[in-house]
């Protein structure tokens, strides 16, 4: 039986959101901040999937800090969005899932350091 990977699923799943909401920004003519975002949003994905595959200790820590800080970035676009009157907003559990990616991730790249 294969184990779940839970930041893996995580990851994926918001990324099918961002699409999603990115093509929504993209109706709307909102192209620089939907292509941002759509970066963005996805790399936290690719990032935590590559890391399945590092070479070392250190390079797995590498990459879950990269899609830490793409994390960030992307909750700055939504913010964004938030808070731009002519944004459609971005749905509360969208926000509600990128801050359970953060903090998995901030537990898994503390945890590994301590190992």
């Amino acid at each position: 039986m294969e184990r779940k990977n839970e930041i893996l699923e995580l990851s994926f799943e918001f990324a099918i959101e961002i699409i999603e909401y990115s093509e929504l920004l993209e109706e709307k003519r909102k192209y620089i901040i939907a292509r941002q975002l759509l970066k963005s949003g996805t790399s936290i994905g690719a990032n935590t999937r590559e890391a399945q595959s590092a070479e070392s200790k250190a390079d797995f820590i590498h990459k879950l800090k990269i899609a830490h800080k793409e994390a960030e970035e992307t909750e700055y676009w939504l913010l964004l969005c938030e808070k731009a009157l002519s944004y459609p907003s971005p749905p509360n559990e969208m926000k509600i899932n990128l801050l359970s990616i953060q903090k998995l991730l901030s537990k898994i790249i503390s945890t590994a350091k301590l190992k």
